[in-house]
C-alpha cells in the first residue's frame, strides 16, 4: 500500500530531525545525514520492489496483492526479484549488514528518542514488512535464505562489536543491531509470529534499557563512558532494578518476556537443523555476555574516579522513574501471551496473527 511507504519513510525523516536536535554539535549533523543517506538506499529498493509489485499486480493494495501472488509458483523470477527489493528497503530501516553503520551513529540524538525510535519503532519497520508480506517472501526460497544468512550475520557481528564498546548508548545500540540481526534470522526460518512476538517483547525491554542508560547519564551529569562508573547501584538503586530487570529479560531468562519469545525462535532453529540451532544459541549467549559485562561495570565494579569526586550522583525524578517502571512490568509479564509447547497449549498471540501471517 502507498501508505505504508509514505508511512516508512516518514519515520527516517523523523529521525533525521531528531538525531541532530542538538544541531550545533558537527558530530550530529554527520549522524543525522549518515541516516538519512543509508535510508535512502533502502527505500530506492523498496520503490523499486513497489513499481514491480504495480506492474506485476496492478495494484498495490496489500491484501489483492497477497491474494494474487498467493496464485504463483514457487520459485517464480518476478517474486524473486520483488522480495529482494522488498528485503533492501527492509535492510536499510532495520539496521542489517551492510547497511547497519547508521545505527551506532544516530545514539547522538537524546536518549528518549533513541528507546522510541532507534530500539523500539523505526527499526523494526522492516521486520514487519517482511513478515506482513509473508506469503511473497515464503514463495521464494532463495530471497528466504539470503534473510537468513544476512540476519545470522548482523547478529553475531553486532553483538561482537557490542562487546567492546565502552560507551554505555553505543552498546545498547550494537545490541538492538543484533537483536534485529536475529529477528531476521527468525524470518528467514519462517518463524513470523515468532519473530513478531520477539519484536514485540524487545520493544519493552530495550526500551528501558536506553531509559535505563539515560537516567545513569542523567545521574552522572551527562557521563556516557562506562569506565567512569562503576559502584552506583547505591546511589541510584531505583534505577538499578530497574536496568537489571531489563537484562535478564533481553537476555532471555524466565519467566521474563525475552525467555517466551526467545524460546519460540530458537524451537524453530532446532528444528531446521542442528548447526542453525546452536548459531542462534551462540547468537543469544553473546546477548547475556555484553548486556551482563554493562550491567556489572556499571553498578557492580569498584567506584571509579570520576564518581567517587561527583558529590552530586543522585536518583533521576519521578518523571523519569515512572515510565521505566511501565515498561519494567511490561518486561516481565508480556511474555506469558504465548507459552512454549512443553508448558501448555496457550498461543493467544499466534492465534491472534494467524489470519495475517504464516506461521
Amino acid at each position: 500500500d502507498l501508505c505504508v511507504f509514505v508511512c516508512f519513510d516518514s519515520f527516517c525523516i523523523c529521525s533525521y530531525l531528531l538525531i541532530d536536535v542538538w544541531f550545533k554539535d558537527l558530530a550530529n549533523n554527520h549522524a543525522s545525514k549518515k541516516a538519512f543517506i543509508i535510508n535512502r538506499i533502502g527505500d530506492l529498493g523498496f520503490l523499486v520492489g513497489m513499481f514491480l509489485i504495480f506492474t506485476t499486480f496492478k495494484t498495490l493494495t496489500i491484501s489483492e496483492v497477497l491474494a494474487k501472488a498467493s496464485a504463483l509458483q514457487s520459485g517464480d523470477p518476478t517474486l524473486l526479484l520483488i522480495t529482494l527489493c522488498l528485503f533492501i528497503g527492509a535492510t536499510g530501516k532495520s539496521a542489517q549488514l551492510p547497511l547497519f553503520t547508521w545505527l551506532p551513529d544516530a545514539m547522538a540524538g537524546p536518549t528518549p528518542v533513541s528507546a522510541l525510535i532507534h530500539a523500539a519503532t523505526m527499526v523494526t519497520a522492516g521486520i514487519y514488512l517482511v513478515a506482513r508480506s509473508s506469503v511473497m517472501f515464503v514463495l521464494s526460497p532463495i530471497t528466504m535464505n539470503v534473510i537468513l544468512v544476512v540476519g545470522a550475520a548482523t547478529a553475531v557481528v553486532g553483538g561482537l562489536i557490542a562487546i567492546r564498546q565502552y560507551d554505555i548508548k553505543k552498546v545498547l545500540a550494537y545490541s538492538t543491531v543484533s537483536q534485529l540481526g536475529f529477528l531476521f534470522m527468525a524470518l528467514g526460518l519462517g518463524s513470523f509470529t515468532g519473530a513478531m512476538f520477539h519484536l514485540t517483547t524487545h520493544a519493552f525491554f530495550k526500551a528501558l534499557l536506553f531509559l535505563g542508560a539515560g537516567s545513569v547519564i542523567h545521574a552522572l551529569g551527562g557521563e556516557q563512558d562506562i569506565r567512569n562508573m562503576g559502584g552506583l547501584r547505591k546511589k541510584i538503586p531505583f534505577t538499578f532494578a530497574l536496568f537489571i530487570i531489563g537484562t535478564i529479560a533481553i537476555s532471555g531468562i524466565p519467566p521474563f518476556a525475552g525467555f517466551f519469545s526467545k524460546e519460540q525462535i530458537l524451537t524453530t532453529a532446532y528444528e531446521h537443523s542442528l548447526p542453525m540451532g546452536i548459531l542462534a544459541t551462540v547468537i543469544s549467549l553473546l546477548t547475556t555476555i555484553y548486556m551482563f559485562r554493562l550491567l556489572f561495570v556499571v553498578f557492580y565494579k569498584k567506584e571509579s574516579k570520576a564518581v567517587t569526586d561527583n558529590h552530586h550522583v543522585h536518583e533521576s525524578p519521578k518523571i523519569m522513574t515512572l515510565p521505566m517502571s511501565v515498561l519494567a512490568v511490561l518486561s516481565v509479564v508480556a511474555g506469558f501471551v504465548q507459552f512454549p509447547k512443553l508448558l501448555g497449549h496457550f498461543e493467544a498471540f499466534g492465534d491472534y496473527l494467524a489470519p495475517v501471517f504464516e506461521k
